[in-house]
């Protein structure tokens, strides 16, 4: 596995809107009657090691997620330096990439082609991944007939079918069962044995205490607190 890196000094991310409150570009600000602006996160900043795991903590709105898709390349900072080396599997949402109208088995082949696999390695892979997905028959109808759940479980196996070096998790593992929480957090561990690297956002922190051995607490944009999990967890929530 390729050494993973990620470093972030004052990154920050700022978002328009137009007079009627719509999210719009750097260009179609110039072109609309310009309305509002406000930075979602601000003068972030914080470095991983191979091996290290980290959980964001923090109240709704006050960054984890924004952070998050900078990371995986989904939006630009608008401040600051960011550097992310390594192939990066990210789940921002319960059906990130995935389209309802094609099956389990079509979505793992058309996504796995996407993330740059070859062809035939996906195909000699899709009965593994209807196994350890548990989805059974299921794996062979659309995706619109889908629980969260069901959803959650082929996204997070088709990402890993990508042996990524960084993976971005963004409160989807919440919408797991049991059983399949335990093969997540195994896979996790795995992973960071490799040397790679984890970010997870979400409220459920005996879940992010099992995954991460960090904490980055984000309070309005912004670092409040960066430690152990421990550390930041009794700093946020005293």
């Amino acid at each position: 596995m390729t050494t993973a890196t990620i470093a972030a000094q004052g990154v920050g991310v700022r978002f328009r809107f137009d007079r009627q409150r719509r999210v719009v570009t750097s260009t179609l600000a110039r072109l609309r009657r310009r309305g509002t602006e406000t930075w979602g996160i601000r003068d972030v900043t914080f470095a991983l090691a191979p091996g290290d795991a980290v959980a964001l903590v923090g109240a709704s709105g006050s960054g984890k997620t924004t952070l998050l898709r900078t990371l995986a390349g989904v939006l630009c900072p608008d401040a600051g330096r960011l550097l992310v080396r390594g192939r990066v599997a990210s789940l921002l949402s319960v059906d990130a990439g995935l389209t309802p109208a094609l099956t389990g088995r079509e979505n793992a082949l058309l996504l796995g082609v996407l993330a740059g696999l070859p062809r035939s390695h996906i195909r000699r892979a899709l009965d593994e991944l209807r196994d350890w997905t548990a989805l059974g028959d299921a794996f062979d109808r659309p995706i619109s007939s889908y629980s969260q759940g069901m959803r959650a479980r082929l996204s997070f196996a088709i990402a890993m079918q990508a042996m990524p070096s960084i993976l971005l998790l963004d409160e989807v593992h919440e919408a797991l069962d049991h059983d399949f929480r335990e093969l997540v957090e195994a896979e996790a561990h795995r992973l960071l044995r490799r040397g790679g690297m984890l970010v997870a956002a979400g409220h459920d922190h005996p879940l992010l205490e099992r995954l991460c051995n960090r904490g980055l607490w984000l309070h309005e944009g912004s670092v409040a607190a960066d430690g152990t999990f421990d550390d930041v967890r009794r700093a946020y929530v005293p």
